[in-house]
């Protein structure tokens, strides 16, 4: 473990940005479960229709013939959060709470990090809006929704226009994330390093700080992988991004070591 990294952490100091693969390992559907609901809502053959274009795009073509994402936001919405689902069961989530961030920020839509606070009895206050940002309460800790949330349709960052819109960084939420970024390090969890979404995630991080009269001192920033890959080790080295690469090929026992020896 990277000596400055369990400084930053100890120090509270260190900012946890949580990917799709964290929600993986609940056993959450897929995107390629995502692809073929919405090929069943518009009456498409699913391995047909997953040939037309990513999720996002796909999404958009939905949105566009239902006038709205809200039917397939409230299918989501049941998927993602069945009852069966025991949170307390995940080591991943309730190292999250355990863990001394001083910020979460996550690309996800559901609720399990703030559902895991709460069994674990962590406060916290989401954040999903400028409302939002306003009630903010000393003392808990703020678990960002980068890409929105489920409980607001408006927020949801799934097709092709509000991922355009999003890649502006100029909402209330990106001028956040900026701020948030001066003064800490971030841990990336979760995340694909082939996502083309959370490369361009890197890229932006590393534009900020470049125009920052601060970049000499600019913190450092990791992102935890369990898959060894030299070409995205490079560029993101140069883009002041480390890699920590696992040993352990199953991905949930490599992130649940990794998070237990920072974290305890």
């Amino acid at each position: 473990m990277r000596v400055e990294l369990l400084e930053a952490h100890r120090s509270g100091k260190l900012m946890l940005f949580v990917g799709a693969g964290v929600s993986a390992n609940l056993g959450l559907p897929s995107w390629g479960q995502l692809i073929a609901q919405i090929a069943k809502e518009l009456g498409y053959d699913p391995a047909v229709f997953a040939t037309y274009g990513n999720y996002q795009t796909l999404a958009e073509f939905y949105k566009k013939k239902r006038g709205g994402l809200g039917e397939l936001r409230s299918w989501m919405d049941r998927e993602w959060h069945k009852p069966s689902t025991d949170i307390k069961a995940s080591d991943i989530h309730r190292l999250i709470t355990q863990g001394n961030f001083s910020r979460i920020y996550t690309t996800n839509y559901d609720r399990w990090l703030e559902i895991a606070h709460s069994e674990f009895g962590v406060k916290y206050d989401r954040i999903a809006s400028v409302a939002d940002m306003v009630a903010v309460r000393d003392g808990h800790r703020q678990i960002i929704k980068f890409h929105g949330d489920f409980a607001a349709d408006e927020s949801i960052v799934l097709d092709e226009t509000s991922y355009y819109q999003r890649l502006n960084f100029d909402t209330p939420l990106d001028i956040k994330l900026r701020n948030d970024v001066l003064s800490n390090s971030v841990l990336f969890v979760g995340y694909s390093l082939t996502d083309f979404n959370i490369r361009l995630l890197f890229y932006r991080l590393t534009e900020m700080w470049g125009r920052s009269p601060l970049a000499s001192v600019r913190p450092k920033s990791y992102v935890f992988t369990h898959r060894p890959n030299p070409a995205a080790e490079e560029v993101l080295r140069h883009w002041g991004i480390e890699m920590i690469v696992s040993e352990e090929d199953d991905p949930k026992k490599a992130l649940t070591d990794f998070l237990q020896e920072l974290v305890t």
